[in-house]
């Protein structure tokens, strides 16, 4: 099944199963300093609650001044009490309480597939990447970039992320053919993806949420790339792997990072590089001061916004 295939089939598979959805927003305050934070909290909220498809807007509360609004789809199929029950209890965990549900509604007979779809067009990254969305597929792609095909659900790492931005530059920079990538925290697959199609020879892929693992394969089908060349499975971090690669990535949050640098080192080959992203501008100093003790130093690092992420090599040993 090639992607417009792909795409025809998951809006034919919709259209059968309900004509209506749910929709609830949710809101936080925002200001200058935390509009990407909360961005990707908002976005946490969204795959932890199973939502169809989100988009975000900000807007002025009455009460709560400027705020950043995400406004979640859900299958109408699924009873409300069921949307909800699953909502709150996300709600009521200590790292969403400042997540307002401010509304909760039910929408008929719109084709509420087509402003999800036509909020990710082709985005250009790096030097010779561009991420699309598979119903872009036949749009004209600048001469020297690579597509990536990512199809936007609720894994992490559909490209437009600042912090997978960072990754897929520091990336393309490189991947020579023959590589072997391991990829921690896979989410949609988009970096060993992008790594395959750079010529990398193999890619080990894990992730800690059983339900990203249908996603990855996906997004593997949309690209062209071989079930063989991949071996996913869901996993915690590095616990468990014995192997050496040449390239790691971790697009994955400050703490789950650092609890994976004392393992990093001894599955690198000698001249291996592993890339870290999903930190904020502030995280990185407290990042770097324990990289810098686990045998590793940083060889390249880039910005983007009040998003961080390096490359780093052994650098001892």
């Amino acid at each position: 099944m090639n992607e417009n295939d792909e795409l025809e089939s998951y809006k034919k598979s919709q259209d059968e199963k309900y004509n209506y959805w749910w929709t609830i927003e949710f809101s936080i305050p925002i200001s200058k300093h935390n509009i990407d934070i909360n961005e990707e909290k908002l976005s946490t909220i969204s795959a932890l609650t199973d939502s169809i498809g989100s988009f975000f807007f900000h807007e002025h509360d009455k009460t709560r001044g400027r705020c950043l609004f995400m406004r979640a789809d859900y299958e109408g199929s699924r009873g409300i009490d069921d949307v909800l029950y699953q909502v709150v209890d996300v709600l009521n965990e200590p790292e969403f309480k400042d997540v307002d549900l401010s509304r909760c509604y039910k929408t008929s007979n719109q084709p509420w597939e087509r402003q999800h779809f036509d909020a990710f067009p082709p985005l250009n990254v790096g030097k010779s990447l561009v991420v699309m969305a598979p119903w872009h597929a036949k749009e004209e792609i600048q001469e020297g970039r690579t597509p990536i095909y990512i199809f936007p659900a609720s894994a992490f790492g559909t490209g437009y992320h600042e912090s997978t931005r960072i990754a897929l530059s520091l990336l393309e920079e490189i991947v020579k053919t023959g590589d072997v990538i391991l990829d921690i925290g896979t989410g949609t697959g988009i970096l060993f993806i992008a790594a395959l199609k750079l010529g990398a020879d193999k890619a080990i892929a894990r992730d800690i949420d059983p339900a990203t693992i249908d996603e990855a394969k996906r997004n593997m089908n949309l690209n062209g790339i071989n079930p063989k060349v991949c071996n996913l499975s869901v996993a915690n971090l590095l616990k468990g792997f014995t192997g050496q690669v040449n390239i790691l990535t971790a697009n994955i949050l400050l703490n789950p990072n650092l609890a994976m640098l004392p393992d990093v080192k001894k599955v690198l080959k000698p001249k291996g590089f592993a890339i870290f992203s999903g930190m904020t501008n502030v995280e990185s100093y407290t990042f770097t001061s324990v990289l810098n003790s686990s045998g590793m130093k940083i060889e390249r690092e880039l910005r983007f916004g009040d998003w961080w992420g390096c490359r780093a090599v052994k650098s001892w040993g």
